[in-house]
């Protein structure tokens, strides 16, 4: 049985892990709080971090962390594997649950609220052409593009084009004449296809535009700051980048296929994509699109702060009426262009679904976003859960399959339904 598991493992290019693994466990249990405390069972936490065991079991992820609040309270934090190295390595280095880690395209949910915050401060408004701001992007027919077709993915700019020279994702002024120079592949706005990084940096230009401050200003004003996060930026500081998960690429190698639509989805190749994100370059890099670096308990405060309609330990970050808008779907669910896959959005979120959806079974009133490649972070308003699963394998095919559903439909299945959507009163948004 031994050699047998060896053997899917070399195949599957798993992480080497000790038989033992309790040494890798970091729990916050200074802050976990008891289940009973937010209407679970003890029982039902177990299952949830059993289930985070079997999926770190894969070997799938060097490190793995999950922060799961409920009731606005902390019910699992913690963090297993290794920050850096593994089983085999000399120099291995446990992580633990104060480990940042790249959310990759988890950003965007992030980056969208800055969005929807630059409409609450009477600086835009979402339903505007995006050239009205950005008069440059116009060009070949894009002039009737608005901001909130950009946070949709509809504004018909979705890759920066073939055959991309990496130095572009690090040239924000070249990437943002690249992106109004190209041709759209639907002036009107009416094809979902997923901008996996062209978004970013188009947004990143309008909050320069009409604030005059960047990015990461903005987000350490707004959100970063109010919030008291430790990490929760754009790229890292030169002290921070030594302590960053390091992001291995594990599974099966890529077909064809798979490889050519991952290529269009990121405008590189995914061995690349790899290899780029451990360097300092990558680390140091503000892409809005995709290099926010948080810990699991981070991201799920900020969607708690969501779920609680943009208050924080008695601070209003945003006002209730902005979250409400940024999360009411801009369509049904149909097939994207980019991923090939069925997705429905909000402006700013990957929506959840019913009967099941991408954050379990019974999800539909769910809203989050993955990040490369198996990054989820959600908030479930029914559940009144906010979730954070951190991690640093990068699988696309591999021996996690069967394991990642099992936990995303473990969380909605132990975590039961607490509000009727349907009856909800709204004199939460007459603030």
């Amino acid at each position: 049985m031994r050699l047998l598991r060896k053997k899917l493992a070399s195949r599957f290019n798993a992480t080497p892990l000790p038989r033992d693994i309790e040494s890798l466990i970091d729990i916050d249990t200074a802050n976990e709080s008891a289940p009973e405390d937010t209407d679970l069972t003890q029982a039902g936490v177990d299952n949830i971090w059993a289930d985070t065991l079997k999926l770190f079991r894969t070997g799938m992820h060097p490190m793995l962390s999950i922060c799961v609040r409920r009731r606005g309270k902390i019910v699992l934090n913690r963090s297993i594997g290794y920050q850096r190295g593994d089983a085999h390595s000399e120099d291995a280095v446990v992580a633990s649950i104060n480990t940042p880690v790249c959310l990759f395209s988890a950003s965007k949910s992030i980056s969208a609220m800055l969005v929807h915050l630059l409409e609450e401060q009477g600086k835009i408004h979402l339903m505007d052409p995006l050239s009205y701001y950005i008069p440059e992007f116009a060009e070949n027919g894009k002039g009737y593009i608005t901001i909130y077709q950009l946070l949709a993915h509809r504004a018909g700019v979705p890759g920066l084009g073939e055959n991309v020279d990496s130095s572009l994702l690090f040239d924000r002024e070249a990437a943002v004449a690249a992106i109004c120079e190209a041709d759209p592949i639907d002036h009107l706005g009416r094809t979902s296809a997923y901008h996996a990084i062209t978004g970013g940096f188009l947004l990143d230009e309008l909050i320069r535009r009409t604030t005059g401050k960047t990015v990461s200003q903005f987000l350490n004003t707004h959100i970063r700051k109010p919030l008291d996060m430790r990490y929760f930026r754009y790229g890292l500081t030169k002290r921070d980048m030594p302590s960053a998960a390091e992001n291995r690429f594990t599974g099966l190698p890529l077909g064809n296929q798979i490889g050519e639509t991952l290529k269009n989805v990121l405008g590189l190749d995914y061995m690349e994509v790899m290899e780029l994100t451990n360097t300092d370059e990558f680390m140091g890099a503000v892409l809005p699109s995709g290099n926010m670096y948080a810990t699991a308990e981070e991201a799920s405060r900020f969607f708690q702060m969501m779920l609680d309609y943009g208050e924080y330990n008695g601070q209003r970050i945003m006002q209730p009426l902005t979250v409400h808008r940024a999360i009411q779907e801009a369509g049904k669910a149909e097939m994207d262009a980019s991923l090939k896959l069925p997705m429905r959005y909000s402006p700013g979120f990957m929506l959840g679904g019913s009967p099941a959806g991408i954050y379990g079974k019974g999800s539909h009133y769910a809203y989050g976003h993955l990040g490369l490649s198996n990054v989820f972070c959600w908030a479930d308003p029914e559940r009144d859960i906010s979730v954070a699963i951190l991690n640093s394998g990068k699988p696309v095919l591999g021996s996690h399959m069967l394991a990642l559903p099992r936990l995303l439909w473990g969380i909605s299945r132990n975590c039961p339904p607490v509000r009727d959507m349907q009856d909800q009163s709204l004199d939460f948004l007459a603030v």
